[in-house]
């Protein structure tokens, strides 16, 4: 009798003990539907305005100004003939190009140098320099169009290309992110037995270092290429001449060209955002395993 007592007793107890399981795996389950359902319909509305953009650049202007479209139309080869009459929108893709991807290259390799200087050197004043970095973080960059502009001036470099591509070097952002980065992932061990090999600081930077912060480098040059790309204030202070503007520049100038004519607008628009889109879509693991690296320990 006692043995089928307790028998039962601890049958009971696991039913409760199985019951209060369910219970707790379905209320999860419950609040998981609802944050996917939250982040879904998020997804969709951070994406309808670039899906416009697109749906607006294959309909007429004056079926823009009517109504709202949601399937796409025929009109966007009459739109961009129309757009590229006045407006030398290749131009201004070969330029933002060129000058992005230098801007890309130059931020990163001289950023990770920065940064590789101040995560593994001593030298005197290096946390005031670093804390001098932080602060450029918080710097608008309406202020600074006034000293870089003064700077290129100087150095007779108004309306070229290359005054777009120099402030590049100097890129705060870079230089914290990577920073941290190399402290977490590149030991000390690795660069002294290096430099017991014989090998220079540049050799041990650019042959080991340089591969082993390849997530982080990949991350910021990602978000460096699409802030050159978009960047719209300084190309307008330093180029004068339309055969040098930049996708931005030539997006405004066919607004200004194309005023009632919402068609071409909205392919000169389309265009300038089209190697945005095709770079995120991509490169976003990047960004994820960039962001993410070193957030789990083995």
């Amino acid at each position: 009798m006692s043995y089928s007592a307790n028998y039962s007793g601890a049958t009971a107890k696991n039913l409760n003990s199985n019951f209060y399981t369910v219970k707790k795996k379905g209320r999860f389950s419950i609040g998981k539907t609802i944050l996917y359902i939250f982040l879904t319909a998020l997804g969709v509305i951070c994406f309808l305005p670039f899906y416009f953009m697109i749906i607006n650049c294959t309909h007429s202007s004056v079926d823009i100004a009517q109504k709202l479209l949601l399937i796409p139309g025929l009109e966007f080869l009459e739109n961009y003939k129309r757009m590229t009459l006045l407006v030398p929108i290749w131009t201004g893709m070969f330029n933002s190009i060129m000058i992005a991807v230098s801007a890309t290259v130059l931020s990163g390799y001289f950023g990770a140098l920065t940064s590789f200087g101040f995560a593994k050197y001593k030298f005197k004043g290096k946390e005031f320099l670093f804390a001098l970095v932080l602060g450029s973080l918080i710097v608008p960059q309406q202020i600074a169009l006034a000293g870089i502009s003064e700077v290129m001036y100087s150095l007779n470099l108004m309306n070229n290309r290359l005054a777009l591509v120099i402030p590049a070097i100097a890129n705060p952002a870079m230089v914290f992110f990577t920073r941290y980065y190399i402290q977490g992932t590149v030991s000390d061990s690795i660069l002294e037995s290096a430099r017991m090999d014989g090998c220079s600081e540049f050799r041990i930077f650019n042959s080991i270092v340089i591969p082993m912060i390849i997530p982080s480098l990949a991350t910021m040059s990602i978000f460096t290429f699409v802030g050159s790309w978009n960047s719209y204030l300084l190309p307008l202070f330093i180029l004068n001449t339309q055969e040098k503007f930049t996708m931005p520049l030539m997006a405004a100038l066919a607004k200004g060209v194309y005023q009632n004519d919402y068609g071409a607008v909205y392919s000169a628009i389309a265009m300038s955002m089209l190697p945005i889109i095709i770079v995120f879509s991509f490169c976003s693991k990047y960004i994820i395993s960039g962001l993410t690296a070193g957030a789990v320990k083995e």
